[in-house]
């Protein structure tokens, strides 16, 4: 991470730069320096960035849920006197802002969804490393990216760690059952707010077939791909995942 964390109350939470809020959603496994090249990017081209820490394994287990999750960013966007905002979200994340948008559209002047959950729910639980040898769990892990170079020692490690926690076993299922209930399909076409879609085409998590489905079922959305990528472009190609967006936000004025 190359930028502070702050910690306020219940929320903590990367800033940098300003103008328009841009709030980036982190996926069931990431985690915030999965957005450096992100931060470091549109933070000194004027738009503020703002990377909060989702409450996957902090809420109670009942609470454990897609919904609470979308509360958690309302409350997140009070406590920052933010009335709009962009709203970028890789896997859960890009979940967690279709369902924040669909419920408050006034607040969202863009989406910008990359790998984004929604549709492919079965990715979620399928995806999720069961308990297992260290050899194995890296694989899984590699699996997410083209490269598997991109999977360090780092990343398996808190993979590794997180699926010999029980209790954060139990909360990733419950995530991935509330992802089920809350699939998207029929709120999709309701919602109007321009949304880019960047896509690995190699992405075996939420296949490129999921990027085509939100293409045509969201009314106003634009989809770009990203050759030799998977599940996390902006890891894997940040500079083109960042002149993709930076484009796109010129074209949209946003």
């Amino acid at each position: 991470m190359s930028h502070n964390l702050i910690k306020e109350g219940k929320f903590s939470y990367t800033e940098a730069g300003e103008g328009q809020p841009i709030i980036v959603l982190h996926g069931l496994m990431g985690t915030l320096s999965n957005f450096d090249g992100v931060l470091n990017h549109f933070s000194k081209n004027g738009y503020k960035i703002l990377i909060p820490e989702l409450p996957i394994y902090s809420l109670p287990l009942l609470k454990t849920n897609v919904k609470n999750i979308s509360k958690f960013l309302k409350d997140f966007m009070a406590f920052k006197k933010i009335d709009n905002a962009i709203l970028l979200g890789n896997s859960l994340g890009g979940h967690i802002a279709l369902y924040f948008t669909k419920l408050n559209l006034k607040n969202v002047s863009g989406l910008v969804l990359t790998g984004s959950s929604g549709l492919y729910e079965k990715s979620l639980g399928d995806t999720y490393p069961k308990r297992g040898n260290y050899e194995y769990i890296k694989a899984k892990t590699e699996e997410v990216f083209y490269d598997s170079k991109i999977a360090t020692k780092e990343i398996i490690d808190e993979v590794y760690a997180s699926v010999n926690d029980r209790s954060r076993v139990i909360k990733t299922l419950a995530i991935a059952k509330s992802a089920i209930r809350h699939n998207m399909a029929k709120d999709l076409p309701t919602m109007n707010t321009p949304t880019c879609l960047i896509w690995g085409k190699n992405d075996t998590v939420t296949p490129p077939i999921v990027a085509e489905d939100f293409q045509r079922l969201l009314p106003d959305a634009n989809l770009y791909w990203i050759d030799k990528c998977g599940h996390v472009p902006m890891m894997e190609h940040p500079e083109e995942f960042n002149k993709i967006l930076a484009n796109w936000l010129h074209e949209r004025k946003l």
